[in-house]
């Protein structure tokens, strides 16, 4: 937690719904600062960071059923403001006196609402008698509000879709107003979180940078820092975001593992080395990497294996060094919260290509996290606060195991070398058709299947790939790119032409929707 920066803070109380992350970043959008904490530990987080306002988040329980998640009655105590959104809207119900019940007409998706009255929550956004599409995700429904509520919107299947004690400062909305498929709901949010919440606006990268730079001076003192570099953008940050704070104490070690883009090894190392004179070891352990992925085609298998080899390159390199207290990495608070259980739900699911928890004990080395509390679009803001160069600032995400898991079935170096060139020149005309950046992450994937084909006057049996390219803010949800089919057309193009081992490529139209954790 960042108390050192004594910003005003909103405490989000998570009871396990799969959006609870996008809560955050409409309030970070807002210019306010905020943290997630299980409904198990929101009464300490409560406590400690004495929040000017808390959220309550949706859920999958049934606020019927015995043992479901509940709100500390604190909070509803303390004279602050409290949103409740879906299960939180319940969880309100149940426990300031309401009444709820299982509805025979459940909402899932798409809904209209009809504003039944003005409220300071909808200044500038809704007004009395208007309609508005909302999205709906409930099982159950409010039948009877708590004394003081009243209702301000209704949908014909919830008839307090939005109920308030405006007296208390107590709001509830029955739909989602952070996903996008509320097309107000971010402006709901910023006018609790400003306008009845009163916070001040003052998350801003550059206070952060400081306040980030005094908090390393004091956690580390005169130690030493070793910071794992991986080609992307969340180390490459944190790296030189420590060595502003105390220069030559950080050494950095980039592990080849043999499973990086083209070229990106020696991008990292003239960058660090060059650019920011930033010490920094180059281990080539390619050899070992893919080695030991041999015969291997199980993909949570591959994770592991990657996974325990970088511990010992890393730790061997470490050694050589002389040792070090501190270990840094680029940890994101999407890593964070999915890395604790919280109620059984969707959100358990952990990134298990990330090792949140850092290096094996027997390191005995103490963990700097300064990117913990930020979101992959906030990293790249700090970024370019930085000073980094865009092409580090912008460059699209790459998973900790590499290519081994953009090539489903065993990995080999002749197949790693084929993706390798693929994917560049997939790459390189998207940049060339001036995409990149509007682009959240694109890349190609080799698939296990060769097909017959005519090249010329000959006939190929080779592999097909497959090209995919999303839309994204924060990678929490996604869409697929649109890209015209004269763009893919000169993709697929090259890449027959110039690629030895391809002989047919397709373009993979999938979207992540709401909620879903793994994308690569």
């Amino acid at each position: 937690m960042l108390r050192a920066l004594m910003l005003d803070t909103i405490l989000i109380i998570d009871f396990g719904s799969q959006v609870t992350q996008l809560i955050a970043r409409r309030i970070r959008e807002a210019g306010v600062y905020c943290e997630i904490a299980p409904f198990q530990n929101a009464a300490d987080a409560f406590a400690a960071l004495k929040p000017k306002a808390v959220i309550l988040s949706g859920g999958p329980a049934s606020v019927h059923e015995s043992g479901t998640p509940r709100a500390p009655d604190e909070i509803f105590t303390a004279g602050i403001p409290v949103l409740g959104i879906c299960y939180g809207q319940m969880a309100m119900a149940a426990q300031l006196g309401g009444q709820t019940e299982p509805s025979d007409h459940r909402e899932f998706g798409r809904a209209l609402i009809e504003i039944l009255d003005d409220n300071q929550i909808f200044d500038g956004v809704w007004r009395r008698g208007e309609q508005h599409p909302v999205w709906m995700s409930h099982g159950d429904r409010v039948i009877a509000l708590p004394p003081g509520f009243k209702a301000y919107a209704a949908s014909a299947n919830a008839p307090f879709a939005v109920a308030a004690d405006e007296e208390r400062r107590f709001y509830s909305f029955m739909f989602h107003p952070e996903v996008m498929h509320t097309p107000d709901g971010a402006k709901l949010i910023t006018n609790f979180v400003r306008k009845i919440t009163g916070c001040g606006g003052d998350w801003t990268m550059g206070r952060f940078r400081d306040e980030m730079i005094m908090k390393i001076r004091e956690q580390v003192g005169d130690a030493r820092v070793i910071c794992g570099l991986s080609g992307g953008v969340d180390s490459a940050v944190a790296a030189v975001l420590i060595h502003e704070a105390i220069g030559k104490q950080l050494t950095c070690i980039l592990v080849d593992h043999g499973l990086m883009r083209q070229g990106e090894a020696a991008e990292v190392v003239s960058l660090f080395r060059g650019a920011y004179n930033i010490p920094l070891v180059l281990a080539d352990a390619s050899d070992r990497f893919i080695g030991a992925l041999s015969g291997v085609t199980d993909p949570e298998t591959k994770r592991k294996t990657i996974g325990g080899l970088f511990i010992d390159v890393f730790e061997e390199e470490a050694e050589k060094l002389g040792g070090a207290d501190f270990l840094a990495q680029g940890t994101l608070y999407p890593d964070v919260i999915e890395s604790v259980s919280f109620t059984g739900g969707p959100s358990v699911t952990i990134k298990s290509h990330h090792n949140v928890g850092g290096l094996p004990e027997r390191m005995n080395l103490k963990l700097l996290e300064p990117l913990r509390e930020l979101f992959k679009d906030e990293v790249r803001v700090l970024g370019r606060e930085l000073g980094l160069p865009e092409t580090f600032v912008g460059r699209h995400p790459f998973p900790g195991p590499g290519l081994a898991i953009r090539i489903p079935g065993e990995v080999t170096p002749d197949r790693l070398e084929i993706l390798r060139k693929a994917d560049a020149i997939y790459l390189d005309e998207i940049r060339n058709a001036g995409l990149y950046d509007k682009i959240w992450q694109a890349f190609a994937v080799l698939l296990p299947v060769r097909t017959v084909g005519v090249m010329g006057d000959g006939r190929t049996y080779d592999f097909v790939c497959a090209l995919r390219a999303v839309t994204s803010t924060d990678g929490m949800t996604a869409d697929y790119y649109d890209f015209s089919h004269d763009f893919l057309g000169r993709a697929a193009t090259r890449i027959i032409n110039e690629v030895k081992g391809i002989n047919r490529v397709v373009y993979d139209i999938t979207s992540k929707p709401p909620g879903t954790i793994e994308w690569e």
